[in-house]
């Protein structure tokens, strides 16, 4: 089975974890330092929280398709080149606490979705600064720790 993924940086990680432990009725599927997620079964959904600054609001981090195993990524990776989206390919990546073979793409808005599989549990929550949701940190904001 396939899952849709939001990701979310949310300014408070507790709170946030207690308020979508309620809205979906089920405990985070694992905690870390800075990060949880939610493995929910209806409606399919791979909710990921990432913890942000403090004063800042919920805003969208990524996006994503958690798929089974390593061969619909490279089938969707085909797909995607074969219609036209540049691609990124990331195969054995830690991001998340996982390991995991994942393709990114970029919508018109700008907006990163990945198609990925977890392979493995990992002890690092950021990733490589060259996926496309990671961004350079600047004054206003630090790097991202997406996933």
């Amino acid at each position: 089975m396939s899952r849709v993924q939001l990701a979310l940086r949310v300014p408070d990680l507790e709170a946030s974890i207690a308020f979508y432990s309620k809205l979906f009725g089920t405990d985070p599927a694992k905690v870390r330092a800075g990060y949880a997620n939610f493995a929910i079964t209806e409606p399919p959904l791979k909710l990921v929280l990432i913890e942000g600054q403090d004063e800042e609001t919920t805003r969208l981090d990524h996006l994503g398709v958690e798929v089974e195993d390593t061969a619909q990524v490279a089938d969707a990776t085909e797909r995607l080149k074969e219609s036209g989206l540049v691609t990124l390919e990331e195969n054995d990546t830690t991001c998340c606490y996982a390991v995991q073979d994942k393709v990114w793409v970029t919508a018109p808005g700008n907006e990163p979705w990945e198609v990925y599989v977890v392979k493995s549990d990992a002890d690092t929550l950021t990733k490589p600064e060259t996926s496309p949701c990671c961004t350079p940190a600047t004054d206003e904001e630090p790097a991202p720790a997406c996933c």
